[in-house]
């Protein structure tokens, strides 16, 4: 898994289920992927230790780490336990 870029959230965010990370106005989130489909575009990165999808609207990038952007299809799911 390769960084993509890092971004400071807009606003806060809490997220429908367990595939989703939460996070606070002003908090570090990094970019692993973004989420391609029929939805919102939605990106997957992490906040702490936390990982799972976030809208792509609520962050702003401060820091490109990878040229190479990782785009998978929204039918790619996590698992909630």
């Amino acid at each position: 898994t390769v960084l993509m870029c890092r971004g400071k959230a807009t606003q806060d965010f809490k997220g429908p289920d367990c595939r989703f990370v939460n996070f606070k106005k002003g908090e570090a989130v990094y970019v692993y992927y973004k989420l391609i489909g029929k939805s919102i575009e939605l990106w997957a990165g992490s906040v702490g230790s936390d990982f799972g999808y976030f809208p792509k609207d609520l962050l702003e990038i401060n820091h490109n780490y990878s040229n190479e952007e990782l785009e998978l299809p929204t039918d790619v799911s996590l698992i909630c336990y």
